[in-house]
């Protein structure tokens, strides 16, 4: 029995379809069990090498206290000599960060050094109780903590907005005492659609968040800092879930506890997509620069002493 020559065509046709149809198949199940493997790989980093440098000569001594560390100080917020601060990324972010960080919290397993080594200049730590005040601010303000009455990063601007309006109500109810008058018939000028316009940048300027504070410690002793009266009232933020990728994973808690560091990325990832309104580029990629490092050297090990 002979085959038409277009239904052998046909049947060709179909069987190469299938075939690279399974070859995407396959190609995507390996990103995404790399991606499982190593979900930072992906990111955009500078240069490793200072640090792959700075591993194999070992510990080094920091500029300013002199005590022997590794890559960095992470008392005086420093790199250590064996890796000069030019060769470090700087990253500048589009608010300032203040992070708490819970006294009992040990200072070489924190993250939250990496961010002020990496944005030295936008990020500032402070050590509980020490606390700025934030009464005058509390407006364009933000504390990075789950809760129930949280929002979402994309909710940031509604929500600031919202403020705005009423705040500028509350303060035209100020003139109720005022003596009646006569309303006139109004004819706008020129001057007049300049100001409307500069009160509208100005309440647009408003309703913009200029600072976030995280709570550096473990889950188990954050209540002492969320409980502060000096941070109640201010708006606070819940990030979507993700996995930590954090080696030193809290005991009984689940794998959607981030670190600070992992915290502070995704918040401005996050930030940037939703309130700025922008592409992201890797802008903020480089605050993982310490982390992911460590994070490849631990698994490497592990991976080398037969453990998952």
């Amino acid at each position: 029995m002979s085959l038409n020559p277009s239904t052998f065509l046909n049947q060709e046709r179909n069987q190469k379809l299938k075939r690279n149809f399974e070859c995407l198949k396959n190609s995507q199940r390996q990103t995404t069990s790399s991606l499982q493997d190593n979900p930072l790989q992906n990111l955009q980093l500078a240069s490793w090498e200072v640090l792959e440098k700075a591993q194999k000569s070992g510990r080094s001594k920091c500029p300013r206290c002199g005590s022997s560390r590794m890559f960095y100080c992470y008392s005086c917020y420093v790199p250590v000599e064996t890796v000069p601060t030019k060769e470090i990324p700087v990253v500048k972010l589009p608010l300032k960060i203040d992070v708490i960080k819970h006294p009992n919290e040990t200072d070489g397993k924190s993250t939250a050094v990496h961010a002020k080594l990496l944005a030295p200049e936008d990020v500032t730590i402070y050590t509980y109780p020490c606390i700025p005040d934030y009464e005058e601010k509390r407006h364009e303000i933000a504390l990075i903590f789950p809760g129930p009455n949280s929002i979402s990063v994309k909710d940031i601007i509604l929500h600031l907005e919202k403020n705005v309006e009423k705040n500028v109500s509350c303060g035209n109810n100020d003139d109720s005492s005022s003596e009646p008058f006569l309303k006139k018939a109004k004819i706008e000028t020129k001057e007049d659609r300049n100001l409307s316009e500069y009160k509208s940048n100005s309440r647009s300027e408003d309703a913009v968040l200029k600072r976030v504070i995280f709570i550096d410690s473990t889950w188990n002793q954050t209540n002492k800092i969320i409980t502060d009266e000096r941070l109640q009232g201010l708006l606070q933020i819940e990030l979507k879930t993700r996995k930590t990728c954090f080696w030193r994973q809290q005991k009984g808690k689940p794998d959607t506890y981030l670190s600070t560091i992992e915290a502070i990325y995704y918040f401005l990832v996050d930030y940037h997509q939703e309130v700025l309104k922008e592409s992201y580029k890797g802008h903020y990629d480089n605050l993982l620069f310490f982390f992911s490092f460590m994070y490849t050297l631990i698994k490497n090990a592990k991976n080398s002493a037969g453990k998952e």
